[in-house]
């Protein structure tokens, strides 16, 4: 019987808690740009607000939507692994980790009719 399984292989630490950071701080710079005007951020620091931020003021819907798409495709690079593992009878048969690659169908193909035939099972 061949059991197909996946699962999601965790990034490294530092990666994640970036990640986790970057997602905050997308929430953090959205509500600023919403909310902006109101809380006077700038003429508080009593400094003139930078070009970019009177744009996103100006163009909300825009803004957000360009925060939310860049920063999600940024954290969908910090969590990406590229992990690809097979394994059969819960012993690995291929490792894109250790490889650096993906197997073409032919050559997993191969593995597995050769992992089957030597298989003490069978």
């Amino acid at each position: 019987m061949v059991r197909i399984e996946g699962d999601n292989y965790p990034p490294p630490r530092p990666r994640q808690m970036l990640a986790s950071v970057l997602s905050i701080a997308k929430l953090a710079v959205m509500a600023i740009v919403l909310l902006g005007e109101r809380l006077q951020i700038w003429e508080s620091l009593n400094i003139d607000p930078p070009q970019a931020y009177i744009w996103a003021t100006q163009n909300k819907m825009y803004a957000c939507i360009l925060i939310f798409f860049v920063t999600n495709m940024i954290e969908g690079q910090l969590i990406s692994t590229g992990a690809f593992e097979v394994s059969l009878n819960d012993m690995p048969i291929w490792s894109k980790l250790e490889s650096g690659r993906l197997p073409n169908p032919n050559e997993l193909h191969q593995i597995i009719e050769n992992q089957l035939k030597f298989s003490p099972s069978h």
